[in-house]
């Protein structure tokens, strides 16, 4: 049987509708409060049979940090896909991501070891990747520096340590880094942003570029490297590396929207980010822009994906351009 950590999330949802797809017997955590009709949504956007597949979903109420829930979840798991994560970049939240990335990573890798789990695959984050020098594409040979890392990604990373920790006690792990996740559902959360910012029609677009990946090769990865005698290894998803502007002019046809034209300077950012901070002060909403917000966006970063397409068999990234136009059609359905 598997086990899938974060069912409820967009890249949860989408591989256990391809493990069910695929006749597997599953098992999926959700937490008090996470909606499972966004799961079924996601399954009627694929099939006609989604009902059907949903229902054969073992659900189970058990937060990751919640040991005994944890504990009854694991009973008969042959395989994990941990995805469960908090993802924020406020600095205020970094307590929060600690918990839930770090110590409830923790806690998987370690009913993984008592339950002498056959293999475990985490999804982590390419901010968990070393940065490159300009021009040269990041590999996940890259040293890591926690510099200029935002807290999102310092969790993540410290998360990653507890899996190679898992690694050197005897199981087996494999980790994916992926880019900014491409895909439907998921509008007002995460990387799903990203169509609702195109849908403003806003005439500015930050600087810089980063590694894009649709949801379906992340999932196609995942079960690949899982399926395969590949152990200890991390690897980084992304299939396209694009600015931020090529990516909106594309969401924005898609969406019949008029796309952005002027591109945000380093000062028009630094006063964003004052006043941003204000915002935060009077009505203490979640930071949208901080320093490290900038420093990335100043100083863009290419991926190199060759190390997924030499390990696994047969192995071909889709087209970043459908799962947009996909993803785009249900966008324009739902709102």
């Amino acid at each position: 049987m598997v086990l899938v950590t974060g069912g409820t999330g967009l890249v949860g949802s989408h591989l256990l509708l391809q493990l069910v797809q695929d006749k597997e017997i599953v098992r999926a955590t959700y937490r008090d409060g996470s909606n499972l009709d966004d799961v079924l949504k996601v399954f009627n956007y694929y099939s006609d049979k989604a009902t059907e597949l949903f229902n054969s979903i073992e659900w189970v109420k058990a937060d990751i940090l919640d040991i005994p829930a944890l504990e009854l979840a694991f009973k008969d798991i042959t395989q994990v896909y941990h995805t469960a994560a908090l993802i924020s970049f406020d600095p205020n939240d970094y307590i929060k991501l600690k918990t839930a990335n770090v110590t409830g990573t923790t806690n998987i890798v370690n009913l993984c070891l008592l339950n002498k789990i056959a293999k475990l695959c985490y999804v982590s984050t390419i901010g968990a990747i070393g940065k490159s020098l300009p021009g040269v594409k990041a590999t996940e040979d890259n040293e890591w520096s926690s510099q200029d890392a935002n807290v999102y990604a310092l969790t993540k990373y410290r998360a990653e340590m507890e899996v190679w920790r898992g690694s050197q006690e005897g199981l087996k792990v494999v980790i994916v880094n992926p880019g900014v996740i491409i895909g439907p559902g998921f509008w007002d959360s995460g990387s799903g942003n990203i169509f609702t910012t195109a849908e403003k029609s806003s005439r500015y677009y930050p600087p810089g570029g980063t590694g894009f990946i649709g949801v379906d090769d992340v999932i196609k990865m995942m079960l690949s490297l899982m399926r395969s005698p590949i152990i200890n290894e991390r690897f980084i998803a992304v299939s396209h590396n694009h600015t931020f502007k090529e990516i909106l002019d594309n969401l924005s046809t898609k969406l019949n929207k008029k796309g952005p034209s002027i591109m945000l300077k380093l000062w028009q950012l630094r006063i964003a980010r004052f006043i941003d901070y204000i915002l935060t002060l009077i009505t203490k909403r979640k930071r949208k822009i901080t320093k490290k917000t900038i420093v990335s966006l100043m100083n863009p970063e290419v991926y190199d994906n060759k190390k997924i397409i030499k390990a696994a068999v047969n192995f071909e990234f889709n087209h970043l351009d459908d799962i947009i136009e996909f993803s785009c059609r249900r966008f324009i359905e739902e709102r």
